[in-house]
């Protein structure tokens, strides 16, 4: 099998897929429906990518229900630091967050599940990283929660003023 799946706990799987290096560089497998099916991680329908600078924090974003959205992660150049934030007021783990570095050394991909507010900071100028989700985009559907509910790695940090305006997590609209 080309990849390795790790539970992290809450649903959020860590998926480390096998590199073939040879002296042109490198091959692996980003995605691949069958074995991603059997790890119960649902089909693809629309990928999304982002470029960001040093320092950059993205998020915390997510859709509600009916437009909830799991997302695969993945950083082909660069470094995140990537956070997937526990929604789900029915779950022990609410108000939780996994940290996990991306890299495209380590070329792990994350799975974050439905239910989750996702978010992630660039820890080296010229980051790309792409989000493959199993719901497409929908503007009425997207929600978000204040970043500085995170401890971020690097403290001076560059946010959009739509991100700045983020409710708290007490005030966000949450999972059942």
């Amino acid at each position: 099998m080309p990849f390795e799946f790790e539970n992290l706990g809450m649903g959020i799987v860590l998926i480390k897929p096998k590199v073939f290096p040879d002296k042109r560089g490198f091959f692996l497998e980003v995605f691949k429906s069958e074995d991603f099916t059997k790890a119960e991680i649902p089909n693809i329908v629309q990928t999304n990518m982002s470029f960001s600078f040093k320092g950059v924090v993205r998020g915390l974003h997510y859709q509600i229900t009916p437009k909830e959205q799991g997302k695969l992660v993945f950083v082909p150049k660069g470094k995140i630091l990537d956070v997937a934030l526990d929604l789900r007021k029915s779950s022990p783990t609410f108000g939780k967050y996994v940290k996990v570095e991306l890299n495209d050394e380590n070329h792990y991909i994350l799975w974050i599940p439905p239910g989750f507010a996702h978010g992630f900071q660039a820890l080296e100028d010229s980051i790309v990283v792409y989000f493959l989700t199993h719901n497409e985009y929908s503007k009425s559907d997207e929600r978000c929660v204040n970043y500085s509910y995170v401890d971020w790695p690097i403290k001076e940090f560059i946010i959009s003023d739509k991100d700045s305006q983020c409710p708290p997590l007490e005030k966000a609209d949450v999972f059942n």
